[in-house]
């Protein structure tokens, strides 16, 4: 019988996974539930996608402010002024390692120059509306505005699906451990330069950009959001790649932080999946996808990538032919079942390194991982729906497989 199904995305109800829990143990067990109770069958080139808060709680990954005050507190000098600058607006990612730093701030008698882009962070919340600026006579690559200049041209401004008040917001959450702080907006990294030479520079994924182009202009000290909480401790959660990139919030003080040794993990879990199956199923653990909210602009990535880990089958980029492309062009005087006899007997044959530009033109450009990726995490959701493992079938079939 011919097939019908292409790729099949499953989220699977999983336990409430906690510090100290076996994953490859549990994950497998609840694999061969799966297959069992839905009867699916296991196939070479699947795929297990696991949520990285999942391995960031079995491996209790968390810290507290009290953990950040003493990183900041220790890494920046007493007594003089530190830039906070290009940070999200985001109570879940944001908000509590700005408390942190408040803290650690307040410890050594430092003033914080807290610096926001404007009209919007880097993730696309926004602090004004876009499309004023020029009315205003505002130029956001050349105007640093100070507070008070800010409130005059755009007064309380609200964020669209929150309802904050981010400015406000943040200088509340300095005030509140008695920091002194002026808030100033900029999008160029070096306005903070006039303000101080001590910088904390919290953009994620231009971050290395911005480090380098403040040390080459007189910056004294330049640390990123990977640089606090990224070395190894026995005493509070760390991640020595991405330190607090990644971070959410979990409690009101604590926050978990993304998981580490990702790639150990998924190497185990395809070895002991191809023990029980006999398949070579690949793995990944992914986060944020990278994909952009056309209502509200916001890009959805604030993790530093998509994928800490996945298993070597999930390398590079899809080769793929545009099926409407060869409808159109090769095959343009064909219909109906010759029409697709046609088109998968071309697909079977050809090379995936001879498929030309023009049969894949206005394929996806992007990476597996970030696709499979941004597929898993809009099937799990951010909110009740219990699926943090995410099992795709079919996603590497061409059109001609049976």
């Amino acid at each position: 019988m011919e097939r019908i199904l292409g790729t099949v995305v499953r989220g699977l109800r999983a336990p409430i996974f906690k510090e100290g829990d076996d994953l490859v143990e549990e994950i497998s067990r609840l694999l061969m539930k799966f297959y069992l109770v839905e009867q699916v069958q296991p196939r070479d080139k699947d795929i297990i996608a696991i949520t990285e808060s999942v391995v960031a709680r079995a491996q209790g990954n968390y810290a507290n402010i009290d953990d950040i005050a003493r990183d900041f507190h220790e890494k920046f000098p007493e007594n003089e002024p530190v830039g906070i600058i290009f940070p999200i607006l985001s109570r879940n990612r944001f908000a509590t390692s700005l408390k942190g730093f408040a803290q650690g701030a307040a410890m050594g008698n430092r003033e914080i120059i807290l610096m926001l882009s404007y009209p919007s962070d880097e993730m696309g919340n926004s602090l004004a509306f876009a499309e004023v600026l020029e009315k205003l006579g505002v130029n956001p690559w050349t105007d640093v505005l100070s507070e008070r200049e800010y409130r005059a041209l755009f007064g309380k401004f609200h964020h669209l699906f929150t309802g904050v008040d981010y400015v406000q917001f943040y200088r509340e959450i300095l005030e509140s451990e008695g920091v002194n702080c002026k808030v100033i907006f900029a999008n160029i990294a070096t306005s903070i330069l006039p303000y101080t030479k001590n910088i904390l520079n919290c953009d994620i994924h231009t971050r290395e950009k911005t480090k380098k182009i403040l040390q080459e202009s007189g910056a004294k000290l330049v640390l990123t959001l990977a640089e606090i909480l990224n070395s190894p401790s026995t005493d509070h959660g760390y991640n020595e790649e991405f330190g607090l990139l990644g971070a959410n919030a979990a409690t009101q003080s604590t926050i978990k932080l993304f998981p580490r040794d990702c790639d150990t993990l998924v190497m185990q879990l395809q070895t002991e999946m191809k023990k029980l199956t006999g398949k070579l199923i690949e793995v990944m653990i992914y986060g944020d996808g990278a994909f952009k909210d056309p209502v509200g602009q916001i890009w959805e990535l604030a993790d530093p990538v998509v994928s800490p880990g996945f298993t070597p089958g999930l390398e590079g980029t899809p080769s793929e032919m545009k099926i409407k492309y060869l409808a159109d062009n090769m095959f343009s005087e064909l219909k109906g079942e010759d029409l697709k006899s046609a088109i998968k007997h071309h697909v079977a044959e050809i090379l995936e390194e001879d498929i030309s530009e023009a049969e894949s033109l206005g394929t996806t450009p992007r990476r597996l991982t970030d696709l499979i990726g941004s597929l898993s995490d809009l099937t799990s959701g951010s909110g009740d729906k219990g699926t943090p493992i995410v099992y795709i079938q079919g996603y590497f079939d061409k059109f001609s497989a049976e």
